[in-house]
């Protein structure tokens, strides 16, 4: 008994010591970051979870709804053309937690946005001053603006860049090649793979223009998406929401009429030559199982100046969602290696 006390003393010595030196989760300083976080606002008396509405030039508005308060912001371009932001929610899941500032966007023509019936509008150039006046409307420069694009947004992303990367902080382009024609080259490479009876049947509906007869949008998906834009087994609800509400004409004026028949006003396109361009840094994204040639992206990665490289093993177009958790590791991480955090 004499030796208790000794014992007893040191060992609450070593508590104090223990508990002195470790934070709860909760702390003080972990709260107030998380109360900074959720401090934001768009303009007017009336707050709507972040949703402002841009007015642009033309007289037309487009849909934008911010995430978050931070020194990284990141603008977010959809697919399709004239797909939505919704097949983008899966950023909520992993944005706030990594302190990252987001927007979505749908574009014009999109579904929560104004919906103009004149073809004149749908052009790489105007879109791109679309994403130029949406970038003032929020306040965003090269101090804390990164942009984001998938699929045709990787295509308006590198056009902006090229444009305007003097308002840039850094630039992600996720499953998108620089060149219509190598993604022309590539998917034709991957139709060959299918069986010869289901070439026959595709070719069959495309011969007579019958792109929208429902047994061949059918086996598209059944017999090439469910292999090269999303793998998973169910495809997630916000990615079939997003796919209910595109504008079929914008996308057809734009792509083609199909995956298999390229032919609207990309036919053609192509930056690959301008990438060298590109002093801002950049991140490209490839999949193993896209629709893109993963190796090209990679190429891009070294033509631009300052360029970084994402492989996602597991994934295909829509690697956000079948490899996520490499794609949303390397996403985050770029965005913070380049704002400096954890220096």
């Amino acid at each position: 008994m004499k030796n208790s006390f000794p014992v007893f003393a040191l060992l609450s010595f070593l508590f104090l010591i223990f508990f002195s030196t470790c934070k709860p989760a909760n702390t003080p300083d972990s709260a107030s970051k998380k109360q900074s976080y959720l401090d934001f606002s768009t303009p007017g008396k009336v707050q709507m979870a972040g949703i402002q509405m841009v007015d642009l030039k033309e007289g037309y508005k487009v849909w934008t709804k911010r995430f978050g308060n931070s020194p990284m912001k990141v603008l977010l371009l959809h697919g399709g053309p004239a797909l939505t932001h919704e097949y983008m929610e899966c950023f909520e899941s992993f944005f706030p937690q990594a302190n990252i500032e987001f927007y979505h966007y749908d574009q014009l023509g999109s579904y929560r946005s104004d919906q103009p019936e004149d073809d004149k509008l749908w052009t790489i150039d105007r879109f791109v001053e679309e994403v130029e006046q949406v970038r003032k409307q929020l306040g965003l420069n090269k101090d804390n603006f990164f942009l984001a694009g998938n699929s045709w947004g990787g295509i308006l992303a590198m056009e902006y860049a090229l444009k305007y990367q003097q308002h840039l902080k850094g630039l992600l382009v996720f499953n998108m090649t620089a060149d219509f024609g190598k993604y022309e080259a590539y998917n034709s490479m991957l139709r060959k793979e299918l069986p010869q009876t289901l070439i026959d049947t595709f070719e069959y509906y495309e011969n007579k223009g019958d792109f929208h007869n429902p047994r061949y949008q059918d086996l598209v998906f059944e017999k090439y998406y469910t292999k090269h834009i999303c793998k998973l087994d169910v495809w997630p609800e916000p990615v079939m929401r997003s796919f209910k509400h595109v504008n079929q004409h914008v996308y057809e004026y734009m792509q083609g009429p199909s995956e298999f028949v390229p032919g609207g006003i990309l036919k053609g396109w192509s930056v690959w030559d301008d990438l060298k361009t590109l002093t801002v840094p950049t991140l490209m994204v490839g999949a193993k199982y896209d629709t893109m040639n993963p190796a090209e992206m990679e190429e891009m990665s070294k033509l631009v100046q300052n360029g970084q490289y994402l492989y996602c093993p597991n994934g295909s177009h829509l690697a956000m969602w079948d490899d996520q958790e490499i794609f949303m590791k390397g996403v985050i991480d770029f965005i913070h290696g380049v704002h400096g955090v954890g220096d």
